[in-house]
């Protein structure tokens, strides 16, 4: 909690209830990172010895990276959160955007794991009702996990505490906007299924065999996962340039977020119309 009430945030004035709250909506974040890193211990104990595919690679490649994705997610707001103004920290909007994200998070990779303990498919799973049903109550949460972090990011523009950095609040605020924006775009042209029919693939062999090391990425054709990556984690990317901006160029700290924002959604761009057109990234 040191990072929320630390002695130079001004917390005169606030009700027990409302700093109930505060420390509260870090704590949410904080339970749904541990319960990611919870999951992925006997997830990566699997994958060393389960040797049940799915899509022609082992079942537990699916939630080991949703777990590390998730990690990181609820780092980034944990990281983020205390650059909010004390008043608006302690908000029941904040608490209800930690809510969000903890609850969609925790369910989300519940679901998955739980699929590929059973050898069965999360994503792009119509076989039974009850896994149609969950796809389509799957796509719901992710969406509500990313439109919270677009709620924290506007909060960081509109409601920053006075001694956040200029450079983090600036990179942390667009970098959640666009961020989610972008997210929510790949994504729905990735579960669509209207540019190369159900799954990532467009074009090339429909199998996850011999994808791009460490990412998995399909090498015979496009790939939507690729924009979505790149979408998803501009909210690492430029609150992470606007630390670096913060500590090494102060001066050219507005400049150089302008031109992240840029680069990002370039980026995105480039990588959505590459994999439309059925070429892979590399």
């Amino acid at each position: 909690m040191t990072m929320i009430f630390d002695q130079t945030t001004p917390l005169a004035g606030l009700s027990p209830a409302s700093l109930l709250r505060a420390a509260s909506a870090e704590r949410l974040l904080l339970l749904a990172l541990g319960f990611q890193i919870a999951l992925a211990v006997p997830s990566l104990i699997a994958f060393g010895i389960d040797d049940r595919l799915l899509n022609g690679i082992s079942v537990w490649i699916k939630p080991l990276k949703f777990q590390l994705s998730l990690v990181v997610m609820m780092a980034t707001l944990l990281w983020l959160l205390p650059l909010i103004d004390a008043r608006t920290l302690a908000s029941r909007g904040i608490w209800l955007a930690a809510f969000t994200a903890a609850a969609t998070a925790i369910g989300e990779i519940a679901y998955i794991t739980l699929q590929a303990a059973r050898g069965r498919a999360s994503h792009f799973n119509n076989s039974t009702p009850i896994e149609a049903t969950m796809y389509g109550i799957m796509g719901i949460g992710a969406a509500l996990l990313v439109l919270s972090a677009l709620v924290i990011g506007i909060y960081l523009l509109t409601r920053p505490s006075p001694f956040a950095p200029t450079g983090l609040r600036l990179g942390g605020g667009w970098g959640l906007i666009l961020g989610a924006i972008l997210t929510l775009i790949t994504a729905f042209a990735l579960g669509s299924g209207q540019i190369g029919g159900p799954g990532h693939w467009v074009g090339g062999v429909r199998t996850d065999v011999g994808g791009l090391p460490l990412f998995g990425w399909s090498q015979t054709g496009g790939d939507l996962r690729v924009p979505h990556f790149f979408a998803t984690h501009i909210m690492q990317a430029l609150p992470i340039l606007g630390f670096v901006l913060d500590r090494y160029l102060p001066g050219q700290v507005r400049i150089g977020i302008a031109a992240g924002v840029l680069a990002s959604f370039a980026v995105v761009t480039a990588t959505f119309v590459q994999a439309v057109r059925a070429m892979p990234f590399l």
